[in-house]
């Protein structure tokens, strides 16, 4: 560490990217809340709010085998800019012609600047340095300087998000693998339903123009519309209801009745999905592998739909059913039937993908359907700036949910809720469209 390398770094920068070194200037000359200290062993590194930067015993096999994670790509993406061991040892592969690098705190960004020479790498042409903030996506082939998950700065949280639910996304495909060897059997014992229901297609763009699709999920914020969902129907062209499974408790309390319900979840069952207070025109829109204690008894009509994962391989030549989208909730295909029945306008309704009000789910009493609000792991912003509790699958789930809205630009997506997580995308659904 030298005596004052901070001068040089920020000239090397302002050469480059002169907009980037005025905002790490200003940083440099505020305040932060970061409690650094130094760590030592083999090696030294830096203890930043408790969390090694690097490795203290051997910095540079740490950066090889970060490093190893990918092939020698043309291009590649590093989030997290740690003490630059990672970017000097990309940077010896020959094969590499450009090397983006995503600054996720700028504190530590600006911290290390103060301390280190790093003007090697960052006066090497092929780096591309940025603020995560200014991306939308994360992009790949990409490594992660793993120490900066824990230490985003809140501006650029979004972008960690996404790494973190795409660094879990093999652990949940392997659990989904060992659960689909367990549920084939019921595959097979529900042959009778999903051979001779009638197939999701047949709901296809069968909205009037101008209709909007109310898609409702159990977030603890529907609770808040309760009076407007029960006056819909008197608009002059009503909105077609899409419940999710474990909000259609908290409708029929508040005798609001669902057009179609959408279910998903293996594990659901009557005790989460009544069926016996389903009025006769209700809809069900299942998948295969749904339990059949809903399905034996459902007093509408049944319609069978399938998605894209292996789950449901071995009958794709028996079951012709259309698929809908799935990122892990059963928010997904609600989404999804939405937009296939021809809906321009969707609304949310207790999609908050976050506990507020010291709640988990409408309608249900704290830790009755899965973890207890206390038990959350993880923090995302509600629309009031606020840091709402929330897990990583439901970061996950808002993510898909985000991707899909991108992915449909002729819909315009709202969003009912603000003391849930910002949905990126969305608009806010105006007062005076409520009914």
């Amino acid at each position: 560490m030298t005596d004052n390398p901070f001068a040089n770094n920020l000239n090397v920068i302002q050469s480059r990217w002169p907009a980037l070194a005025t905002e790490l200037e200003n940083i440099s000359a505020g305040s932060n809340s970061l409690q650094v200290s130094l760590a030592e062993g083999g090696d030294s590194t830096l203890l930043v709010n408790g969390i090694q930067l690097t490795s203290r015993h051997n910095r540079h096999q740490e950066a090889q085998q970060q490093a190893a994670h990918i092939t020698n790509q043309a291009g590649v993406f590093l989030y997290g800019t740690a003490l630059g061991d990672l970017q000097q040892e990309l940077l010896t592969r020959q094969s590499l012609t450009r090397l983006n690098v995503i600054i996720l705190n700028e504190f530590i960004f600006v911290l290390v600047l103060q301390l280190i020479d790093q003007t090697n790498w960052l006066s090497d042409p092929r780096v591309h340095l940025v603020m995560a903030s200014e991306h939308t996506e994360i992009q790949a082939p990409f490594v992660v300087a793993t120490a900066e998950l824990m230490l985003a700065s809140d501006r650029n949280r979004a972008i960690r998000e996404r790494l973190c639910s795409e660094l879990e996304a093999g652990n949940v495909a392997s659990r989904l693998e060992t659960a689909t060897a367990n549920l084939l059997p019921r595959l097979a014992q529900n042959r009778h339903y999903w051979k001779n229901d009638a197939q999701v297609q047949s709901l296809f763009n069968t909205l009037k123009a101008g209709q909007e699709a109310y898609v409702i999920a159990a977030g603890p914020s529907l609770e808040q519309h309760y009076g407007y969902l029960q006056q819909c129907k008197n608009k002059t062209i009503p909105p077609v209801i899409i419940c999710v499974d474990t909000a259609v408790k908290a409708l029929l309390a508040h005798h609001i009745m669902p057009d179609i319900v959408v279910t998903v979840d293996y594990l659901i069952k009557k005790h989460h999905l009544p069926n016996e207070l389903l009025a006769k025109t209700c809809k069900l829109v299942y998948f295969p592998m749904t339990h059949e204690d809903i399905l034996i008894d459902f007093p509408g009509t049944r319609y069978v739909a399938m998605n894209n994962t292996q789950m449901f391989q071995s009958i794709r030549h028996e079951l012709s059913a259309d698929r809908l989208y799935m990122h892990g909730s059963v928010i997904h295909p609600a989404t999804d039937l939405a937009v296939k029945m021809g809906a321009t306008d969707v609304v949310f309704f207790g999609a908050d993908f976050a506990f507020s009000n010291q709640k988990t789910h409408a309608n249900w009493e704290d830790g009755e359907i899965g973890i207890s609000y206390q038990q959350a792991t993880d923090w995302t912003f509600n629309v009031h700036g606020e840091k709402v509790p929330t897990l990583p699958n439901l970061t996950t789930y808002r993510i898909g949910i985000e991707r899909y809205i991108q992915q449909h630009p002729a819909v315009t997506f709202y969003n009912t809720s603000k003391a849930g997580a910002v949905i990126a995308g969305t608009q806010d659904y105006p007062e005076s469209r409520l009914c």
